[in-house]
């Protein structure tokens, strides 16, 4: 099984969060890791996708809440829900970390407490200093706050070593690698 790492973020994001967004898609498909997103064409989601499209081999796929939605051009496998935003869960529960790329959105806050209710890693991208304290205390030691996608990566790789190294139980995100 190949390691999922989900984006979320906003579908009104800030040019700074689209930035981020696609540069960390490509970083995750040159991980030959599996991009996750909400699988519209619009914001973070959309620009996640379109940085992993850059690297030949990667794999993106959008969650979407509904048909009426329009799928990226750069999702490779669109799961249509018909869950509206229930379709958040699916989307935090199918990843094994979550990246949340720009927190403007409540759609985004909601995917970062359910991963957090849910005992998931989540990386804050770009957070100011007030959403970093909050979701700290929400999450403690599940949660990261980065500035940059490359930092996002690094605090991945590390969580992997440190889950390796304490024998965690569950699939093999390295097989098939």
């Amino acid at each position: 099984m190949r390691y999922i790492v989900g984006v979320m973020g906003p579908a009104k994001a800030r040019k700074k969060d689209i930035e981020n967004a696609r540069a960390l898609g490509e970083l995750i498909a040159r991980r030959e890791w599996v991009l996750l997103t909400g699988g519209r064409d619009v914001g973070v989601m959309h620009a996640a996708s379109q940085g992993a499209k850059k690297v030949a081999r990667s794999l993106t796929v959008g969650v979407l809440p509904s048909t009426r939605d329009r799928v990226s051009k750069y999702v490779d496998v669109a799961v249509i829900t018909e869950m509206g935003n229930a379709r958040n869960n699916v989307c935090v529960l199918s990843s094994q970390v979550i990246v949340a790329c720009g927190l403007g959105g409540s759609g985004t806050v909601s995917e970062v407490a359910l991963a957090l209710k849910a005992g998931k890693s989540v990386i804050l991208l770009g957070a100011t200093p007030v959403e970093d304290k909050f979701f700290k205390n929400l999450g403690g030691k599940l949660v990261s706050s980065v500035q940059t996608p490359e930092d996002a990566i690094n605090v991945i790789l590390k969580r992997l070593e440190r889950d390796d190294s304490q024998g965690m139980q569950g699939p093999n995100p390295w097989a098939g690698f």
